[in-house]
């Protein structure tokens, strides 16, 4: 099954390092970033692993869940868990499914035949708290994530949610975002965003962030 944005993505029931996971129960009203691994004890997987452990305060404050997913079974997970723990300085505080039968990985489309038929490629699942599938990223199975670039992503959907902006390229926590274009009443503009904003082009408005 291919899932698109907006999809509300299916519930699975699996194993996972840190018990059964019925994910929706499991994810409950928070946001989640469910990430894919090639295989236990590889090196990129490893670094990635160790990262979000340092991270998850980050996303807590977000509230969101992290998930991690292998194709590997859950004794092989504990004991990769202690190879990164031990290799990266960091906590594993989340749960890694074991997906040796390949029931979520199949679900949410992970395995790409044309680069392995076999392993999961890295992928990456932004996913809101109406179970909403909000962003999708694919990486090659040689390339590590960026973990801050997600988390950058994750600002600016939880904002554009919350207010009738969009955010700029490149743009980060603090920097002016755009107004939509579909608001054009000037006294609506005025409520909206009442720290202002310019008018670069009628249809490119810049405001400083509604929420700082």
């Amino acid at each position: 099954m291919s899932l698109r944005l907006g999809d509300t993505v299916p519930n699975f029931k699996q194993a996972s390092s840190q018990g059964e996971i019925d994910f929706y129960d499991w994810a409950g009203d928070s946001w989640v970033v469910l990430f894919s691994h090639p295989a236990d004890f590889t090196p990129v997987c490893t670094t990635e692993l160790g990262e979000v452990g340092r991270l998850k305060p980050e996303f807590d404050r977000r509230n969101v869940k992290v998930l991690a997913l292998s194709v590997d079974d859950v004794e092989s997970h504990k004991g990769w868990i202690g190879d990164i723990e031990e290799t990266q300085k960091a906590s594993v505080n989340y749960p890694i499914l074991a997906d040796s039968d390949r029931k979520v990985s199949d679900l949410y489309d992970m395995i790409h035949p044309n680069a392995n038929n076999t392993l999961t490629v890295r992928s990456v699942f932004i996913i809101d708290s109406s179970k909403k599938l909000r962003l999708v990223f694919t990486y090659p199975a040689s390339t590590g994530r960026n973990f801050d670039e997600i988390l950058r992503v994750i600002d600016s959907l939880q904002l554009t949610d919350n207010y009738s902006v969009a955010t700029p390229a490149n743009w980060k926590e603090g920097e002016d975002c755009v107004i939509v274009p579909s608001l054009k009443d000037p006294e609506v503009l005025k409520e909206k965003f009442p720290k202002g904003y310019t008018e670069v082009k009628p249809y490119l408005r810049m405001t400083p962030q509604p929420d700082k």
